[in-house]
């Protein structure tokens, strides 16, 4: 993904200077008028504000504070945005040795995949020094259509673990219940044409968490927690009789069983999110006006039953 953002850099008007391992990488950049650097180093020595993205762990470390890495080349006043998927204890490390140095160490993780690097269809999630980021704003912009700062550091980090394990977790609950229906018969395309038009096909994957979960409301219900009791129940109770696993929707029951003992039947079926957040020890409950003011700044899907445009009479015929 570095290589087509740097590209949009370039086409933004922003000299570079570049470095990677593979000389393939950088080609392109260097003959469009990119300067080459040896080192991490060479890159750190040249510029006002650096950027790395690396795959691994073992990579960001090297390239940080190895020999010849960005630390030994960086100098006061500079920001350094470290884009991977890093880890917590990492990002404290970089960003307290970067500090000593008078360094403004950034993390950034991207979500968007190489194809939206390369159309600049990206959100760039940052934690750390605010005024850093207000900053630099406008390069991160040349580069993604949604950059924000989040915090301080490891704040963007940690919005990048919770979308990535959620991608995990939705995908393989998706994969194993859709898996369901075709065992039970359904034909695959037009399974999949059907449910994108039901209530969550219709919507963006965490625009679900505005109705209850965000605001705390569970006790004025949409739709009830008993009969989404009866619809997982009779869902689980296909898998047994089809011979279909279901582990995760069979946690899910868990779930909705235990509220359903708690004497939670007639509240919203969003109740069982209830349990995550006693078991994290946790509280969460947003300002509604905070939730009107994210969707005013970027409204939910127009196909979205319960927040999207009013169709048009012609949609309605």
């Amino acid at each position: 993904m570095g290589a087509p953002m740097a590209a949009r850099l370039q086409a933004a008007g922003y000299p570079l200077v570049v470095h990677d391992r593979r000389e393939e990488a950088i080609a392109p950049l260097v003959q469009a008028g990119a300067m080459r650097a040896d080192t991490p180093r060479g890159v750190a020595q040249q510029c006002a504000v650096i950027f790395s993205c690396l795959p691994d762990l073992a990579q960001i470390e090297a390239v940080a504070l190895g020999q010849d890495g960005i630390l030994s080349g960086a100098h006061r006043g500079q920001s350094y945005f470290e884009m991977s998927t890093s880890s917590p204890a990492l990002v404290r490390q970089l960003h307290s040795v970067f500090a000593q140095q008078g360094v403004d160490l950034l993390d950034a993780p991207v979500s968007g995949g190489p194809r939206g690097a390369r159309r600049g269809r990206l959100a760039i999630w940052v934690g750390g020094d605010k005024r850093a980021y207000e900053r630099h704003e406008p390069v991160l912009q040349a580069m993604a259509d949604h950059p924000s700062h989040l915090g301080p550091c490891g704040a963007g980090l940690v919005a990048k673990l919770v979308h990535n394990c959620t991608s995990q977790a939705t995908q393989a609950a998706i994969a194993e219940i859709f898996s369901l229906g075709v065992k039970a018969g359904a034909d695959p395309l037009a399974l999949w044409r059907a449910v994108r038009q039901g209530a969550i096909g219709r919507r963006r994957t965490f625009d679900g968490l505005i109705d209850q979960f965000l605001p705390a409301e569970y006790d004025t219900p949409q739709a009830v927690l008993d009969i989404m009791h009866k619809d997982t129940l009779a869902a689980t109770e296909l898998g047994r009789e089809l011979g279909v696993p279901l582990r995760i929707a069979n946690l899910a029951l868990a779930d909705i069983q235990e509220a359903m003992n708690r004497g939670w039947a007639q509240r919203d079926g969003r109740c069982v999110m209830l349990l995550p957040q006693e078991r994290a020890g946790v509280s969460i409950r947003v300002d509604p006006r905070g939730i009107r003011e994210a969707l005013h700044d970027d409204p939910p899907a127009p196909t979205d039953t319960r927040h999207g445009a009013e169709p048009t009479l012609g949609e309605r015929l």
